[in-house]
C-alpha cells in the first residue's frame, strides 16, 4: 500500500477510535493500562531481542554513545515503563469532570466539562520508552494517538506497539487508539502533518531541528518547545552553600536533558566568594566553564564565553557563567537569551524571590530549587508527554489535564431567549 494511503487510513481509524474512547469509563481505561504494564514485563525478552536489532544498526551507523544509550532497553527500564503505566492508572481521570459551574440570572446552570482533544500526532526521536509514556497518557485522557518514532528505534517501537495494542483490545477498547507509522521514510512526517481532517494536535519531542521542521510544515496546531536554555540566578541574598548544591545538581545530575542548567548568573557582590569553589567543583566533575570577562577576572583557567554561548543549549557538561550587577540585569539576560523553559533564583530575600516569579516569563520558575524539577512526575502530574513553551493551550509539563480541553455544558428548565 502506498505510504500516503496508509497514513490517511491510520488517520481515519484513529478518529473513529477517539470517538469510542471519548465515552470509555475510567475502569475500562485503567484495566487497559494495567494489562499493558503486565504484557510489557511478560514479553520483555521479545522486546530486548527487537531492541538489539536497533542497537546493532545504530552502532553500524556510527551513532554517538549518548544516542545509543537513549535507544537502549533493559530489563530495569521495561520494569520502569510498566510501573509508569500503573501510576497513570492510579491518577484521577480528568475526562467528564465539570468545573466552574455557576447560575445565571435566568436560572441556567453553566459549567465547563473536561473532554479529550481527540487525535494526537506524536513525533519523537530515540527513547523507545517514550512510546509507552505517550500511549498510556493518551489512552487515559481519552485520546487516540498516531506515533511517528525515529527510524533508529523502528524495531523496538513496532514491538512495543504490538504488545500495547493487544492489551488494549483485551480490555475491550479499540486497538486503533494507539498506532505507529511503520515507516522509516522521512516523508512520513510530512504526510502526518497534512492530516488536519483527522488529527487535532501535533506534539513533537526531540531536537530543535525536528521541532522547527514540524512547526514550519504542519497544517495542524503544534505544541512545542524548541530548546531548553535554562538559567540559575545566584542572588546577592543567596545562601551560598545551598546555591552550590543546587547549581551542581542542575548542571551535572543529567546534563543531556532540556531542564539542565545551561547558564549560571551570579550577582557581583557574591561572585568573588562563590565562583572559585563552585567552578572548582564543577570542573572536577568534568564541566567546561565558559565565562564572561568578570568571571575570567575572578577565576583562572576559564574559557572566554562567546556571544553564541548565551543562547546555546549544550545538552552536555558545558556551562556558561555571567556575573551581573543586579537582578534586573539577570532578568534582562534571561529575556534576551532564554527559551521560556525553566529559570531558578537562589535567594533568602522574599521580595526579590516574588519579583523574580512575577517577572520571569518561563513555563516553570523556581525559588531555591534545581531546574531539574521541571518534569511532570516531579511536579505531581504523574507523568508527562512533553514540555510546552508555547502558551496555547498548555505551558510547561503536559500531563493528563493538558491532553484535554473543556466544553461548556448548560442545564436549563425550559428557558428560551427573548
Amino acid at each position: 500500500m502506498p505510504l500516503e494511503e496508509l497514513i490517511h487510513q491510520m488517520g481515519e481509524r484513529a478518529k473513529k477510535a477517539s470517538q469510542l474512547l471519548r465515552t470509555a469509563g475510567r475502569t475500562k481505561k485503567d484495566t487497559a493500562l494495567r494489562l499493558m504494564a503486565k504484557a510489557l514485563v511478560h514479553r520483555s525478552a521479545q522486546l530486548l531481542e527487537e531492541n538489539q536489532k536497533d542497537l546493532e544498526a545504530a552502532r553500524g551507523q556510527g551513532l554517538t554513545g549518548a544516542m545509543v544509550e537513549r535507544l537502549t532497553l533493559t530489563e530495569a527500564l521495561i520494569q520502569s515503563m510498566a510501573q509508569g503505566l500503573e501510576e497513570v492508572a492510579m491518577l484521577p481521570d480528568p475526562v467528564g469532570e465539570i468545573a466552574r459551574i455557576y447560575k445565571r440570572p435566568n436560572g441556567l446552570m453553566v459549567g465547563r466539562m473536561r473532554i479529550p482533544l481527540g487525535v494526537i500526532g506524536f513525533i519523537y526521536e530515540s527513547r523507545p520508552n517514550v512510546t509507552v509514556d505517550a500511549a498510556g497518557l493518551c489512552l487515559k485522557s481519552g485520546n487516540a494517538v498516531i506515533l511517528k518514532g525515529g527510524s533508529e528505534a523502528i524495531n523496538s517501537n513496532m514491538a512495543l506497539v504490538r504488545i500495547l495494542v493487544e492489551a488494549i483490545e483485551e480490555a475491550g477498547l479499540p486497538g486503533e487508539a494507539v498506532q505507529l507509522i511503520p515507516s522509516t521514510e522521512r516523508r512520513a512526517v510530512n504526510l502526518l502533518l497534512e492530516l488536519d481532517q483527522h488529527v487535532d494536535l501535533i506534539i513533537p519531542r526531540g531536537g530543535e531541528g525536528l521541532i522547527r521542521f514540524v512547526a514550519e510544515n504542519s497544517r495542524i496546531p503544534v505544541l512545542k518547545h524548541y530548546k531548553g536554555v535554562c538559567h540559575v540566578y545566584v542572588d546577592e541574598g543567596a545562601d551560598l552553600a545551598m546555591a552550590e548544591e543546587i547549581c551542581f545538581n542542575a548542571k551535572v545530575q543529567r546534563p543531556g536533558v532540556c531542564n539542565a542548567m545551561e547558564t549560571m548568573l551570579v550577582h557581583e557582590k557574591v561572585a568573588p566568594g562563590f565562583l572559585p569553589p563552585m567552578v572548582e567543583r564543577l570542573s572536577e566533575a568534568g564541566v567546561e566553564i565558559r565565562g564572561c570577562p568578570k568571571t575570567l577576572q575572578i577565576v583562572e583557567g576559564v574559557k572566554a564565553a562567546q556571544e553564541s554561548d548565551w543562547s546555546e543549549e549544550y545538552l552536555d557538561l558545558i556551562l556558561s557563567v555571567k556575573v551581573v550587577a543586579s537582578m534586573d540585569e539577570a532578568i534582562g539576560h534571561i529575556e534576551t537569551y532564554g527559551s521560556n523553559h525553566t529559570e531558578s533564583i537562589i535567594t533568602e530575600h522574599y521580595g526579590r524571590a516574588q519579583e523574580f516569579l512575577s517577572r520571569v516569563d518561563s513555563s516553570v520558575v523556581l525559588v531555591n530549587a534545581s531546574t531539574r524539577f521541571n518534569d511532570g512526575n516531579q511536579l505531581g502530574l504523574g507523568a508527562e508527554i512533553g514540555i510546552s513553551t508555547s502558551k496555547l493551550h498548555a505551558f510547561g509539563p503536559m500531563g493528563l489535564q493538558e491532553l484535554t480541553t473543556t466544553k461548556f455544558v448548560v442545564y436549563g428548565q425550559g428557558q428560551i431567549r427573548t
